[in-house]
């Protein structure tokens, strides 16, 4: 997927006006976050992780311990390590799609047969349990599904998200659940998977809720403490422990996590109201409305002025504004991810504004 090489920061900051294709809320900073760096030891720490910092992650799930808890370089880490672990050459998975990038190509490198479960706009875009149960085979070794879905911003219900650990269960496969937007959730949200089933494994960020991507400080969970240390070894194969200031700096928005919380849901309701109402108000465009996350992916009607090559390249040339198109996530670039939550609102009001500019050529 080309998602690296299109990224705003290869394009270029100084480009774009009104940058709709980030995936996460407003960037941080330290004297924002009210942080300053005190005198800290540069030493390897725990392989594990700050145990404070599992502790606090654990305490989320009921049954969790923090040894349940892998701190890993980013929910990108985690995913790698749990593709690299558990996968082999002629394995086989089934993976939703659209999906986050490492999700997919990972699997590929390593030489993985996938079975896609291609989530459908008519559906709502919604999981078909009984689709995705007939595409598990014997070699079927993993079932990866995100929740909030990235680029949809679709959550499961309860229900659903039970029916997919019991499918783990029965199939003896592993159930990986990204949970990396949970936090971003506008109902309560769901538990933890992990503490379902020794069967799951869930994959989490400060990234993408908290802000904070440049502290690359993600986890996953398990409760099978023999998978646990097959993926503890892995991380020790790749950068035996964490950045001391990033779990320093980890450790601290963790702390805080309700506080900064509880000012950032009810923003990003307001901005997800203006991206509805934006809709409800633009002939062109369709969409399924997110229940979760700051993204959402919405689909044109029909080909805009031009065709979409000329649109995309209008939308930025001459109306500043970036997003992503569906190709990121292998879908027809009818469809285009716009994220809510990183500008301002008066970048996004532009932004949404942009895009209705640009379909009309």
């Amino acid at each position: 997927m080309p998602i690296e090489t299109e990224s705003p920061e290869e394009y270029g900051y100084d480009l774009i006006r009104f940058n709709l294709s980030e995936s996460s809320v407003s960037d941080r900073s330290f004297h924002g976050l009210g942080l300053q760096l005190p005198d800290i030891t540069l030493l390897y720490g725990e392989h594990r992780g700050s145990r404070e910092m599992r502790e606090l992650i654990a305490a989320e799930g009921e049954g969790l311990k923090p040894d349940d808890v892998l701190i890993t370089a980013g929910a990108a880490g985690a995913l790698f390590i749990v593709a690299t672990a558990l996968l082999e050459t002629g394995d086989h998975m089934v993976v939703v799609r659209p999906n986050y990038a490492t999700n997919i190509e990972t699997p590929r490198a390593i030489g993985c047969d996938i079975a896609y479960h291609d989530l459908r706009f008519e559906d709502g875009f919604a999981l078909d349990i009984d689709r995705l149960a007939a595409a598990i085979t014997p070699r079927t070794r993993l079932i990866s599904v995100t929740c909030p879905h990235n680029p949809t911003g679709v959550v499961l219900s309860l229900d659903e998200l039970h029916a997919l650990v019991a499918l783990a269960e029965r199939t003896g496969c592993r159930l990986l659940v990204d949970e990396t937007y949970r936090d971003l959730s506008y109902a309560p949200p769901l538990p933890l998977a992990a503490s379902l089933s020794h069967s799951v494994i869930s994959v989490s960020s400060l990234s993408k809720a908290y802000g904070v991507p440049g502290v690359r400080m993600g986890w996953l969970i398990t409760r099978d403490p023999v998978l646990q240390e097959t993926f503890l070894a892995a991380k020790e194969q790749i950068s035996i422990c964490g950045s001391a200031i990033d779990e320093w700096v980890g450790l601290q928005v963790m702390r805080r996590r309700g506080e900064l919380l509880a000012a950032t849901i009810p923003q990003m309701r307001r901005r997800l109201d203006e991206v509805a109402r934006w809709i409800a108000a633009e002939p062109l465009l369709e969409w399924v409305a997110p229940s979760g996350g700051v993204v959402c992916f919405p689909r044109m009607k029909a080909d805009p002025e031009g065709g979409l090559e000329a649109f995309y390249a209008r939308l930025l040339k001459t109306h500043g504004a970036y997003v992503g198109p569906g190709h990121w996530f292998e879908m027809s670039d009818r469809h285009l991810r716009v994220g809510y939550g990183w500008p301002t609102e008066e970048e996004l009001t532009g932004g949404l504004k942009a895009i209705s500019a640009a379909l009309r050529g």
